[in-house]
């Protein structure tokens, strides 16, 4: 999503763009040239990835051998440090300059790391307002642009247009559940939420938006005897629901951005749980606790997430009082701080890519960028 906003807004500006590099759907529709696919790097944990290491270095390779074939101007990073860093690193030693955009958290774990993005990068852009300080205090030339879901517009569809298209009990309140973007993610955390929608019974209308990472085939086999609405989008599903049951990620943002009340939940292997939570230098998991200061969402994570909690909190949530006012009010105050300014029109995309335009080389040849996350290069490589 973040690529595709990006390549739009740098082709708004400077038409003769090429993009080529690491993407899904929206980026192909946006104009990206996808060497490899995002959904063969959806990989999450410590020890979940060692089994896919042997392919994710194999399509590191073929990125690499690409950039070296195409030769791009410039190369965008976008999250995904893991593997990005490498990707930097090869760009770097090329000579070609990198910008990450949506930036690591090192600032949660690993802050020693920093020194890769002051070895590598030419330029960071940040997406949450207190990253730029972070960053910059460490040597590194960082800029808050703003977060990408921050000018999400409100889904123009209505409430019954959207029961009568997927076929959902408009009756009923409705409950959206997103257990992760990753297979992985979906096994450790949809059972137990949907041993909570048991719990919470047959008055409510539970909807699992597709993430565009994830098949429906999956998911149907995975809810199989379960009333649960597969839904293609989960803005609507969001804006449309009463409350959320929403795993720690990207996804808890769009909540907030649709002012929907929601119960954080989350649960890696026990192994990596072991080894990440030492590292770990942040008070919360929620990004909306994090951006807040404070806790404005429950959060449930490993031992904590089970069906008896999450039920028992959205109990809380569900009805009319204070806790869900207070939410409420929270993520609102969430919304208005991933925005650099109240009165600034441009989108996070728009002010990224007039970033990014800074560091193409001058000159009459058209540019072409490499992106990797699938994310973009001018010939930009985009990761």
């Amino acid at each position: 999503m973040y690529g595709a906003q990006l390549i739009h807004a740098l082709r708004a500006r400077l038409p003769g763009l090429e993009f080529f590099g690491v993407g899904g759907d929206r980026m192909r529709e946006a104009g990206c040239d996808t060497v490899i696919d995002a959904k063969d790097l959806a990989v999450v944990g410590i020890t979940e990835i060692l089994s896919h290491l042997p392919k994710i270095y194999g399509l590191f390779d073929n990125l690499i051998s690409e950039a070296d074939r195409r030769r791009p101007d410039l190369a965008v990073v976008i999250d995904s440090p893991a593997f990005n860093w490498r990707v930097a690193r090869q760009m770097k030693k090329r000579g070609i300059p990198v910008i990450y955009y949506v930036a690591p958290q090192f600032w949660a774990w690993r802050r020693g790391r920093v020194k890769l993005l002051r070895k590598y990068v030419t330029k960071a852009l940040v997406i949450f307002p207190f990253e730029e300080k972070f960053y910059r205090e460490r040597g590194v030339d960082a800029t808050f642009v703003g977060h990408p879901l921050a000018e999400l517009p409100v889904p123009a569809i209505s409430r019954e247009a959207y029961a009568a298209q997927h076929r959902i009990d408009v009756t009923k309140p409705w409950i959206t559940v997103m257990p992760g973007s990753r297979v992985k993610e979906v096994r450790m955390n949809l059972p137990t939420i949907l041993q909570a929608a048991d719990q919470l019974g047959p008055e409510y209308a539970f909807l699992l938006p597709i993430a565009p990472t994830l098949d429906r085939e999956f998911l149907r086999t995975c809810t199989v005897g379960r009333t649960v609405a597969l839904v293609p989008d989960a803005l609507p599903a969001l804006h449309h629901s009463r409350a959320g049951i929403v795993a720690s990620g990207t996804a808890t943002v769009e909540a907030a951005m649709m002012g929907t009340p929601f119960v954080m939940v989350y649960r890696v292997s026990p192994l990596t749980y072991l080894l990440g939570k030492p590292r770990i230098k942040v008070p919360y998991f929620a990004m909306v606790n994090l951006i807040a200061g404070e806790k404005i969402v429950p959060e449930l994570v490993q031992h904590d997430f089970t069906a008896a909690n999450v039920a028992a909190y959205m109990r809380e949530l569900l009805p009319e009082g204070d806790v869900r006012a207070r939410m409420i009010a929270g993520l609102a105050e969430v919304r208005a701080r991933l925005k650099p300014t109240a009165t600034d029109p441009r989108t996070a995309a728009d002010r990224a890519a007039e970033e990014i335009l800074r560091f193409l080389p001058s000159g009459p040849s058209v540019p072409s960028v490499v992106s990797a996350n699938g994310n973009p290069a001018a010939r930009i490589g985009v990761q």
